[in-house]
């Protein structure tokens, strides 16, 4: 009985460790963004396009990634993909070439999207073997590893140290903490005894949790793209001001998955993935109307403690599905959610042209609504 506790402790800790080194190398790519769009010598428009790569290596990866971890397990996987983003980093500081740089990126997103499966593979299967609500903590690690990737990138930056050395020092880091959860990485995944496949159309609820996992997630990639703009344009806020629309966000939403795993014991899931959508529908609809830029801010404080338990609570529901196996649920709800990070910043885009930006933020609104609406019918079906 000790040693099967024991093993249980290890692998929960294993998933903190692999979810920290996700959002470690994202926030420390996010500093080099300007250094590597000065590097290039290249304009706004191109950047977007190099940025895009990355997205489209992820979406490639992601379906693949069902097919890997039924043939190697979730361990070999993590390990390979992880490693390649300890080894990717550097280079991301580096390249000065366009074509280059491109093909970076799509590398980059290989290995991201590659993680990003497999590690919520294994935290659906974790949490499982638990049977008490993991998932909310899991991604609490991921949101604390972005603030750390970011955080430290930027200060070493700030101290003069160059950008590969800094780059050289947080793969380091990552190394570290990848050593570290490897014995505690799930050897297995959850095939459900079928034939590996390299890819599979998602069905029936499984698409449904995909189609709210994607509206989740075009709430976070417009509050990140768009948020401090929308401060600017709806309430006339200066600059400053302004950019915090996506700090407070990020930091209720760190707070709300800290806390998300006691809530959902204390309520369970539905209760809370119903009253977090109404809560993230409450805050875009507080940011649209209340009168001033700093009242505002309040919305997206409450969009950020809404937003937070969202998304864990759907992988757990997708790792519960009878549907399909764990690792294909997982696979094809992280793909098709993740269009919601990709084009959704640049639909909003599209109706603030042809509209206004607060036309794309009411159906924002519209979209947390309807994850508030469809969770009983979702719940019943899975």
């Amino acid at each position: 009985m000790d040693g099967a506790i024991f093993a249980g402790r290890n692998e929960r800790i294993a998933t903190r460790l692999i979810f920290s080194l996700g959002g470690i190398v994202l926030g420390a790519w996010a500093p080099l963004v300007p250094l590597a769009k000065q590097r290039l010598a290249v304009g706004e428009g191109t950047l977007g396009l190099l940025l895009l790569c990355m997205g489209v290596g992820s979406i490639l990866a992601m379906p693949m990634t069902a097919f890997l971890t039924s043939r190697f397990g979730c361990r070999q996987v993590i390990t390979v993909s992880a490693a390649g983003l300890c080894l990717v980093l550097p280079l991301l500081a580096t390249v000065s070439d366009v074509p280059l740089m491109a093909a970076t990126l799509v590398g980059f997103g290989i290995v991201m999207g590659c993680t990003s499966v497999s590690m919520n593979l294994q935290a659906v299967l974790v949490e499982r073997q638990a049977d008490q609500a993991l998932m909310s903590g899991f991604h609490a690690m991921f949101s604390l590893g972005g603030i750390l990737g970011s955080g430290s990138m930027a200060l070493l930056l700030a101290i003069g140290v160059a950008p590969l050395a800094a780059a050289i020092v947080v793969s380091l880091v990552m190394l570290a903490l990848l050593v570290a959860a490897r014995p505690g990485l799930l050897p297995y995944s959850d095939a459900g005894g079928a034939k590996p496949l390299p890819f599979v159309v998602p069905q029936g609820i499984v698409l449904a949790i995909g189609v709210l996992s994607l509206l989740a997630m075009l709430a976070e990639g417009g509050v990140l793209d768009w948020g401090a703009l929308f401060m600017v344009e709806a309430h006339d806020a200066d600059l400053g001001l302004a950019g915090f629309a996506y700090t407070a966000f990020a930091i209720t939403m760190t707070i709300g998955r800290l806390l998300g795993d006691q809530l959902r014991t204390a309520f369970g899931d539905l209760a809370v993935l119903t009253v977090s959508a109404l809560l993230a529908t409450a805050g875009f609809l507080a940011s649209l109307l209340l009168p001033s830029a700093a009242a505002a801010l309040v919305g997206f404080l409450l969009v950020g403690a809404g937003v937070s338990n969202i998304a864990p609570i759907l992988f757990t529901l997708t790792g519960k599905s009878k549907r399909m196996p764990a690792n294909l649920a997982v696979a094809s709800v992280l793909t098709v959610g993740y269009v919601g990070i990709i084009a959704g910043p640049a639909a909003i885009g599209l109706i603030a042209h042809a509209s206004s930006l607060q036309t794309a933020f009411f159906l924002l609104c519209g979209a947390m609504l309807v994850i508030a609406l469809s969770a009983r019918a979702v719940f019943r079906r899975v």
